[in-house]
């Protein structure tokens, strides 16, 4: 099968992507190891962390045999769309409408899911090509906002950023997503001890509640 496809089913049956947003490399490097233990095969690497891109590049060898997408996220533009690519990340993720960084990814076949609000850039977004929309910022507007703009656009491949924990996460799967990205409730599980157990825990009861609420 097709690498990009690959990615994209990887997304579809788990129904969930990680982002990891952290201030150094070794806490994401840390939290991803523990996250993919508790089940996780999307992670979202954002290139706000420092050495980003050697990160993804360490943890795309590490996980490749096992089919564990690693993507890049917070890509602004082509040139980091084709870093990011060569350093193995499997999908890319923008928080705005970037033509440049879907049009790189489309040349080597490589997902991509870009950030839109409105439902102007949602459909703009899908105009340009992207595999799948990124509904952000979320955490104002809520599953009521999202719940409207799905009415006119069923068909669009939606996944809300930024709210989603394993209590809401039926709601927002009601609400008609594709899929759904989550960051924080799990990504920080660890902070109360230094225990990154509690990062493969939450993963595990995360990606169940999940799956409750896609049967």
């Amino acid at each position: 099968m097709p690498a990009k496809l690959q990615t994209l089913r990887t997304i579809d049956e788990t129904g969930a992507v990680l982002i990891v947003r952290l201030p150094d490399a070794d806490t994401a490097e840390r939290v991803a190891h523990a996250a993919i233990e508790g089940g996780f095969r999307a992670l979202e690497i954002t290139l706000s962390i420092p050495g980003a891109v050697d990160l993804i590049r360490r943890l795309a060898r590490q996980y490749d045999s096992e089919k564990i997408a690693v993507g890049a996220g917070t890509v602004l533009d082509g040139h980091a769309a084709y870093e990011c690519i060569q350093a193995g990340a499997r999908f890319l993720v923008s928080p705005q409408l970037n033509r440049e960084m879907i049009r790189v990814a489309n040349r080597y076949q490589v997902p991509t899911v870009s950030g839109a609000f409105t439902p102007t850039e949602l459909l703009e977004s899908a105009e340009a090509g992207a595999d799948i929309l990124k509904l952000f910022p979320t955490e104002g507007a809520g599953i009521p906002y999202t719940k409207a703009v799905l009415a006119p656009f069923a068909h669009l491949p939606i996944m809300p950023a930024g709210g989603v924990t394993a209590e809401n996460v039926k709601e927002w799967f009601a609400a008609g997503v594709a899929c759904v990205g989550v960051g924080t409730a799990v990504t920080k599980a660890w902070q109360p001890d230094d225990d990154y157990g509690r990062v493969t825990r939450a993963a595990r009861d995360f990606l169940s509640a999940v799956g409750d609420a896609r049967q």
